[in-house]
């Protein structure tokens, strides 16, 4: 686990972060900024419905974030000291290898055989989510090395700004556009794996789960998914990863596998 010295040197900081995430931030950026200085334009002279239905984007993703947030307050199980122990030292021994200032809140919510987690906030306030069927994976099926990994993912979203509001603004416009807000997401996810790995480098081959599922994850080859990045390839294999909000299995092993290079996000 990387320590939080470590992590306050910049040039720590910059090598988790995938290179090419910046540049597409900026470009998504762009693509709203083009599309409200449009929308002004439209209301000034003279068109003012769909323009301000635009430029009520800040309100409505104020409003999605509160109120997704709220849902895992009253449905969820909050992680506690006294509630899931042991979750809890892994989301605030997270936050301090990356010297982040607050331990984010992190709650358990029903996941009906869905493998998944996930990370947001509203206000100054910032979560994580873990979906039950992958929080049993360190728990009742005794894999904390994969939940660790999990749970530094999700944190180094946090850590790596991912969830602040104005980014969400940012790139809102960009989301809807289907490759373009898509791309981000890829970039984004390689930078959480980059500090789930410096936080618990074990915990990668959890990662199978999502291929396997939870039962049957510990007989797969990790390596072998890996090194099919450079056979299972061609034309639909790279529209099915540009349309993807998350980098394809196969890359996304590959990623893990050779820390020497960053993630493919085409």
């Amino acid at each position: 686990m990387g320590s939080a010295w470590q992590w306050g040197d910049p040039r720590v900081r910059r090598r988790l972060r995938h290179p090419r995430e910046n540049r597409i931030l900026v470009a998504c950026g762009a693509v709203t900024l083009l599309a409200v200085v449009g929308a002004v334009s439209r209301a000034v002279s003279g068109d003012p419905e769909e323009p301000l239905l635009l430029l009520s984007i800040p309100a409505l993703v104020y409003f999605v974030r509160g109120q997704l947030y709220a849902r895992q307050r009253v449905n969820g199980v909050r992680i506690t000291e006294d509630q899931f122990p042991e979750a809890h030292r892994m989301v605030a021994e997270a936050a301090a290898a990356f010297n982040m200032r607050r331990v984010p809140e992190a709650y358990v919510v029903l996941g009906n055989g869905v493998l998944n987690a996930f990370a947001s906030g509203h206000g100054m306030r910032r979560y994580v989510a873990v979906n039950s069927d992958l929080f049993e994976v360190g728990g009742r099926l005794a894999d904390p090395d994969a939940l660790r990994f999990v749970i530094g993912h999700e944190v180094g979203h946090i850590a790596a700004g991912h969830t602040s509001f104005w980014r969400h603004f940012c790139v809102s416009v960009a989301q809807v556009i289907p490759g373009v807000g898509s791309t981000l997401g890829r970039a984004q996810e390689y930078t959480a794996d980059n500090h789930a790995y410096a936080y618990c480098p074990e915990g990668m081959y959890g990662m199978r789960a999502l291929a396997a599922g939870k039962y049957l994850y510990r007989d797969v080859d990790f390596h072998a998914v890996a090194a099919r990045a450079a056979t299972d390839t061609g034309f639909f294999v790279l529209l099915v990863n540009l349309l993807s909000s998350h980098p394809v299995n196969t890359f996304r092993f590959a990623a893990l596998a050779d820390r020497s290079r960053p993630g493919r996000v085409l």
